[in-house]
């Protein structure tokens, strides 16, 4: 079945079970400028792990530990608005697998623990009240379900969709859904193992104007888009944005506090301090395009600490939103399709031993394929091993600009033909070259002008729906 033909049977199978299917009421471009003006925003982790003092929570503790006595979402959100926040983001389900919604693809929920409340609802409830904006942050690695790597079976990828069924169709219009647990080193589950544009595509047709964003921010390259509507940093985990050279629509995100759940000590310690949030974060992201999102952790009442109130009303004392945009450049819709190239054998010209021509195909953008410098024009061949659909060449250099003029062949029967010759379309060092569907067993790059110096860090082929 080819990737058309599947998106056509998934979209009648959605029909059949009643999934919500409709039509974007704005261009991507224009939700990704929406979001960028949002600029600001509060990140809440609350679940299992707030009682455990840790934030990677036991996926088997038990349900009646979840005990927020005293919870209220209201309070939560007054603390966004003392900040000058519009929106809240929060982790629905963390790795753990600790769903804080009615939910029914597992009893492991906040319905059936201590409060038995739908916590996911109150606080939706409390930002339509104050006609701020909702997102969500989704874990695809489930501990306690069992979504781990080297494990994926087909009903793991049914619990999935069916819980970002229910997140998307039963709390209202959902600005943006945060993806975490996924194609990172820890987590081990790829794109390949639960398919990214199967996820993607799925929950378009719930919500098309709901952006995807996978914090993958620290294995891809700030220059493009791969798998996210959005650019990602989890500065926690140290991605760093360069705020010099950022350009795409990005967002990042850190703790108020040491960790993103909350510990026994956070009501005896300061917090983070305000005046560094906003002049060394929130200020100089905004005027890059970046949207911050800053984590201050409940406690296990289900209420914010009075000293993490008191840092959000002092931020919001020295920061104001004052409405000025930072138009954000076009970037075209995101690659989502997996991968094609990933593991291939590659061959080319002449390169030194080390800086072999399969460091191209090795999903990894820290490694690179080296031209040696007397080669006046290098090329390169990806051998898919047998013919494929692809409609997408995505090239990475090691350095911004090296690639000048070349042209990508398709091998198709046994011929090259062209599906681009010309300049690089960008001087930075990410090259997306889109064209007519072709059906081809290898792919070449044929370098006419370049650096003497070139270094190639991947090459991704793809057919893109």
């Amino acid at each position: 079945m080819t990737r058309i033909t599947f998106k056509l049977f998934l979209g009648f199978i959605m029909l059949c079970f009643g999934v919500k299917t409709s039509v974007a009421a704005k261009s991507l471009h224009e939700l990704q400028q929406d979001f960028v003006d949002l600029k600001f925003g509060l990140f809440i982790h609350f679940g299992m792990g707030t009682y455990l003092d840790n934030d990677w929570a036991d996926p088997d503790a038990p349900l009646s530990l979840f005990n927020p006595v005293k919870l209220d979402c209201n309070q939560w959100v007054e603390g966004a608005k003392s900040a000058n926040m519009s929106f809240v983001c929060m982790s629905v389900k963390h790795h753990n697998g600790f769903c804080l919604w009615d939910t029914e693809t597992t009893d492991y929920n906040s319905m059936n623990s201590g409060i038995s409340r739908d916590v996911v609802k109150e606080l939706t409830d409390a930002l339509a009240k104050n006609d701020m904006k909702v997102m969500f942050h989704f874990s695809i690695l489930d501990l306690h379900e069992k979504i781990l790597p080297n494990k994926i079976e087909p009903y793991h990828v049914d619990i999935i969709k069916n819980q970002l069924r229910e997140l998307l169709t039963a709390y209202g219009p959902v600005t943006a859904l945060m993806i975490d647990g996924w194609d990172a080193p820890w987590s081990r589950i790829s794109y390949d193992d639960i398919p990214f544009d199967e996820i993607y595509d799925f929950c378009k047709s719930i919500q098309p104007d709901c952006l995807v964003m996978d914090l993958n921010g620290a294995k891809y390259p700030a220059e493009g888009l791969f798998y996210s509507d959005i650019k990602t940093y989890e500065q926690g985990a140290g991605q760093k944005i360069k705020k010099e050279t950022s350009f795409l629509p990005s967002m990042a995100c850190y703790q108020l506090q040491d960790t993103w759940f909350w510990k026994s000590y956070f009501p005896n310690k300061d917090t983070k301090s305000p005046a560094a949030m906003v002049n060394d974060n929130l200020i100089p992201m905004n005027k890059v395009g970046c949207t911050f999102i800053l984590n201050a952790a409940p406690n296990r009442d289900g209420l914010i600490d009075d000293n993490a109130l008191a840092a959000l009303k002092q931020i919001g004392k020295i920061w104001k939103n004052d409405g000025q945009q930072v138009k954000i450049a076009r970037t075209g819709a995101p690659i989502t399709a997996s991968n094609i190239a990933k593991g291939c054998h590659a061959t080319g010209s002449w390169s030194d031993d080390m800086n072999i021509h399969d460091l191209v195909t090795d999903d990894n953008f820290r490694t690179a394929w080296y031209s040696n410098p007397s080669v006046k024009k290098p090329w390169i061949a990806i051998e898919l091993g047998e013919s494929q659909e692809l409609n997408a060449v995505v090239i990475t250099e090691v350095k911004d600009g090296q690639l000048r003029r070349y042209n990508i062949e398709c091998r198709i029967n046994g011929k090259w033909h062209k599906v681009f010759d010309g300049t690089a379309p960008t001087n930075r060092r990410v090259k997306l070259h889109r064209f007519d569907r072709q059906y081809a067993d290898a792919v070449r790059i044929n370098v006419d002008e370049a650096d003497a110096d070139l270094a190639i860090a991947q090459i991704g082929i793809y057919n893109e729906f």
